[in-house]
């Protein structure tokens, strides 16, 4: 890989990773619906912005079903999931735990496309399935009701993204990513504006979390976008995907130095098992396209 595609994988990777430590500040502040909502409106305002300002804004109403799908499934709802889990459980479990993504997308392909699971794809599947039991269920404190559900939100979200991928495979060929994000993340918004009524923000909203809201949706999602659709140019989809094994890893390291987040035992090993097998179910076929998300958040 060239040294300037590694590069840019690598701050991707932190972008994204860092996603999951501006969520957890955040999020306390404005709730989950609230703060995804106001992430994917000022990405789109960025993103339009810059189509604008290059005078190659996308045409997004010949598919905007398709980009209303998108930005339900690969953004809206994972992103509030997400959101809602990292009231309870740490930004580095939330990471970690994000990276199964691959694993719901295999599932979801053979399903959907008929493509076969493969006994590597298979393999990875376990592989990360036992990480994510190391992860959960080896803690110094019992596994509480709250703690499940936030690890369930987690995988919810999880699965959302292998299906956006599949989908946008299926339904969105031929489409330039560009104007798939600024679709989505449009469509995200418009989705999410008419249940703000109905949430409140618990506060109070300071400085430092309007800093980690525009972090947020400017670095971790527009021009974490921009980098990852130039991955795609420069080295092709496939070899862009292997930004899922470095998030986890940045999601942890963000954790420990930001939030003062515990590395543990079982956080490592739990983590290197779902890393392991997310490079199995990858190197084993094609998992979904490569849609621009936050890989998770």
């Amino acid at each position: 890989m060239p040294a300037r595609a590694l590069a840019l994988l690598v701050t991707l990777a932190a972008l994204w990773g860092g996603s999951f430590v501006f969520m957890r500040i955040a999020v306390s502040a404005m709730g989950p619906v609230p703060l995804t909502f106001v992430r994917v409106t000022l990405a789109a305002l960025v993103l339009l912005s810059l189509a604008a300002a290059r005078r190659d804004v996308p045409d997004l109403r010949t598919r905007w079903r398709g980009f209303a799908v998108i930005g339900l499934v690969n953004s809206a709802l994972p992103f509030v999931l997400i959101c809602f889990a990292e009231q309870t459980i740490t930004a580095s479990t939330a990471g970690i735990l994000n990276a199964t993504s691959p694993f719901f997308g295999a599932i979801a392909a053979a399903l959907w496309l008929g493509e076969p699971l493969t006994a590597r794809k298979s393999g990875g599947m376990a592989l990360g399935l036992a990480g994510v039991a190391l992860l959960v269920g080896l803690q110094p404190e019992p596994l509480t009701f709250t703690t499940g559900v936030a690890v369930a939100a987690c995988l919810a979200a999880a699965v959302c993204y292998g299906l956006a991928g599949v989908y946008a495979r299926k339904r969105m060929q031929g489409v330039p990513s560009f104007a798939i994000a600024c679709g989505s993340q449009l469509s995200a918004a418009i989705v999410l504006a008419p249940v703000l009524p109905f949430v409140s923000m618990p506060g109070p909203v300071t400085s430092w979390v309007v800093f980690n809201v525009v972090a947020l949706a400017v670095a971790s999602t527009a021009i974490a976008y921009l980098i990852y659709f130039r991955l795609i140019a420069d080295i092709g989809p496939s070899r862009a995907l292997t930004v899922t094994f470095l998030i986890p890893l940045f999601g942890v390291l963000w954790g420990y130095l930001f939030l003062g987040e515990a590395i543990t035992a079982n956080m490592l090993a739990g983590g290197a098992l779902i890393v392991a097998g997310t490079a199995l179910a990858l190197t084993g076929g094609a998992v979904g396209a490569a849609v621009p998300r936050e890989n998770g958040s």
